[in-house]
């Protein structure tokens, strides 16, 4: 049996986290519209793919019928409203609070998946469920009273949001994602997600943001976040549990917080960083209750 490249593995899944961290920072250096960002940050991972994906052997070519390209189309517009909501919610509220509310999404996931599909969790799962949505409220009460950010409940509400759009994007891509490479998934979800962010971009009245820090912050966004973040995902959830992996998300708005100090000095006040504790103290108690789930029912 071949032994996993642990280097490798190390090395993508430290550059993806920091990609991701530098998400917020990016968008903020940026200082235009998010409908300008997300539509470049979608157009240029595009078109970088694109030599990829048309060159590729036909071997690696797998076709889909029309229903399946519907999915396709739907993942794409989930995953564009997911990049525009949570960019736009940078513009009222802090990196902090958008970077851990936007991490939310394995407890809404939790959620989507007991109301859709009738699952059934333990009680430890529940309990952090809980304990995260209550320090979402208490993140969104003390936010409002900061003087971080214009309008920080609208923000903190965008950010969430974004989460909820992306916990639908992995409900309808799951299965096409069983069946298609990474490559072959990826394109056409990230063509519907351009297409979707173009639109909104036009509907918004074409409001192109200005200066060189403009294109390199959002090209930026494509390159790092979008690429590079997520193909090392990709490429390391064969060797490590998703799980996990999962919990490897909690690095983002630890970074994120951090370069926001130092670049911006935007300090959240002590309560919010008591109710963001509150939240990630039930991610990990939800994660760590259906882990142990997982293996008592193997073992049973």
């Amino acid at each position: 049996m071949t032994k996993p490249p642990v280097l490798r593995i190390v090395i993508s899944l430290v550059a993806g986290l920091i990609t991701f961290g530098l998400a917020a920072i990016l968008v903020r250096l940026a200082d235009a519209d998010p409908t300008a960002v997300v539509m470049v940050r979608t157009l240029g991972a595009l078109f970088f793919l694109l030599p990829f994906y048309w060159t590729r052997p036909a071997s690696q070519r797998t076709s889909f019928s029309g229903k399946e390209g519907i999915f396709f189309a739907l993942a794409g517009i989930s995953l564009g409203l997911h990049f525009t909501l949570w960019t736009a919610s940078l513009s009222y509220t802090s990196v902090a609070s958008a970077s851990v509310l936007v991490c939310i999404h394995p407890i809404i996931l939790i959620i989507a998946e007991r109301l859709l599909f009738k699952s059934r969790f333990a009680v430890g799962v529940w309990l952090g469920v809980i304990t995260a949505f209550a320090g979402s409220v208490l993140l969104g009460l003390t936010d409002e009273s900061s003087s971080i950010g214009s309008h920080p409940l609208l923000g903190n509400t965008l950010a969430f949001l974004a989460a909820v759009a992306f916990v639908v994007y992995i409900l309808i891509g799951q299965e096409l994602r069983k069946k298609a490479g990474w490559l072959e998934y990826i394109f056409p979800v990230y063509t519907w997600s351009a297409i979707f962010c173009v639109v909104i971009f036009a509907l918004s009245g074409f409001p192109m943001g200005e200066g060189t820090m403009f294109w390199i912050a959002s090209i930026g966004l494509a390159l790092g976040p979008q690429l590079i973040g997520h193909g090392a995902m990709n490429y390391a959830v064969k060797y490590v549990q998703p799980t996990m992996l999962s919990m490897s998300i909690l690095v983002e708005p630890i970074l994120a917080t951090g370069f926001a100090i130092l670049l911006f000095s935007e300090v959240p006040s002590m309560l919010s960083f008591v109710a963001m504790s509150i939240i990630v103290a039930g991610l990990i108690l939800a994660w760590f209750s259906r882990i142990r789930q997982s293996t008592t029912t193997q073992k049973v």
